[in-house]
């Protein structure tokens, strides 16, 4: 990610890195969360969105994002299995300058399995520094 908002390019694709559906984890959450839910189902909703967000927060902490002000569109397309690989990666759609210190970065987001399939998506509006 570039160093301020002003290097940030629209159509830029950012890796927000991978994380497994650990079957361990997958029946944990289920059993904590979603109990009626079946596991061979594979992860429910809720816990694709926390994988998300857990990719989104450890790959923004290096960003120059001072906040979140926005998640729309989400999007489930499939509950991944345990033991599938999923990728993040942010696209940056565009970008609104908000004053000499800091700017809005508009992004889509996706989670992709291991073949490349779409899990997830959503649309985010952050604040970035200038």
């Amino acid at each position: 990610m570039p160093a301020s908002f002003d290097e940030i390019e629209i159509g830029q694709v950012l890796s927000l890195g991978v994380a497994p559906v650990d079957e361990e984890s997958l029946k944990s959450f289920v059993s904590r969360f979603t109990p009626a839910w079946d596991v061979a189902q594979g992860a429910p909703d809720a816990m694709v969105y926390a994988i998300w967000s857990k990719l989104d927060a450890a790959a923004a902490a290096s960003w120059p994002q001072t906040k979140r002000v926005g998640v729309d569109a989400l999007r489930w397309v499939r509950n991944p299995p345990a033991g599938e690989l999923l990728r993040g990666r942010m696209t940056v759609m565009g970008k609104d300058p908000v004053g000499e210190g800091k700017g809005i970065v508009i992004a889509q987001h996706d989670l992709l399995d291991e073949s490349g399939r779409l899990v997830f998506s959503c649309l985010t509006r952050s604040v970035f520094a200038r």
